[in-house]
């Protein structure tokens, strides 16, 4: 037993199988492998910050600036501070330009070249070229103003006779009509919107009494169309 446990005993051990030390090498290589290729095999398998890498490549390089041609002036910097220097003085006055020959001025107009007074020789005669005439068209049918705009041209005031039907049965309220004014002033299509049966016939016969002042537009007499409303009221 001691005899084993010496180095001169050496020849004595015998070693491992030359088959096993071949295998174990092979399967070592084998998991080398594997692990080299799960990536390759599934690369979900890899960290998301690596999959969203960008492959970029670097900015070409800038091209070297031109250089100036030998003799060539060379811009440099100007430094405003050393050339502003303050007066040895402040003036008290300021000297007055006097203007030897007046230079006449006129209205400009647009034209061939003229040397009459007034005018610049270059842009033609002061005299601007007339307007074309401006023709209004006039309106087609009848305009709409308001009751009270009307009631502002009634030359008289409207007062219709109180029925005496209408007085009896105790009936007051206001007819409210639709008529046509006219370029003469007068009443022309009456139409009854609203008011009580008994003061209709007393209201149409004062409307048709009144006379209005002729309604203008640009100076020219036109037909309107308006709203008239008549009171009838108790006691009055």
């Amino acid at each position: 037993m001691f005899e084993d446990s010496l180095v001169e005993s050496g020849g004595r051990i015998r070693t491992r199988s030359r088959r096993y030390a071949i295998g174990t090498t092979l399967l070592e290589a084998a998991l080398v492998g594997m692990l080299v290729m799960i990536p390759y095999l599934y690369p979900a398998a890899l960290p998301r910050h690596m999959l969203m890498v960008p492959l970029i490549s670097p900015p070409p390089a800038a091209p070297p600036l031109p250089q100036p041609a030998a003799g060539a002036p060379v811009a440099r910097p100007v430094d405003l501070e050393q050339g502003i220097t303050a007066p040895p003085r402040i003036p008290t006055s300021i000297p007055q330009v006097a203007i030897t020959a007046p230079v006449p001025l006129g209205p400009v107009g647009i034209g061939p070249a003229s040397g009459t007074p007034g005018s610049v020789p270059w842009l033609g005669p002061s005299a601007p070229p007339p307007l074309p005439p401006v023709h209004l068209a006039k309106p087609s049918g009848p305009l709409r103003v308001s009751s009270g705009v009307a009631a502002g041209q009634l030359l008289a005031p409207i007062q219709p006779q109180y029925p005496a039907i209408a007085l009896a049965a105790h009936v007051q309220g206001t007819v409210v009509v639709e008529a046509t004014i006219s370029t003469a002033g007068r009443i022309e299509d009456i139409r009854v919107l609203s008011g009580p049966p008994m003061l209709v016939r007393a209201a149409v016969d004062a409307i048709q009494q009144a006379r209005y002042r002729p309604f203008l537009l640009n100076g020219q007499p036109v037909e309107v169309e308006t709203t008239i409303n008549v009171q009838f009221v108790l006691g009055q």
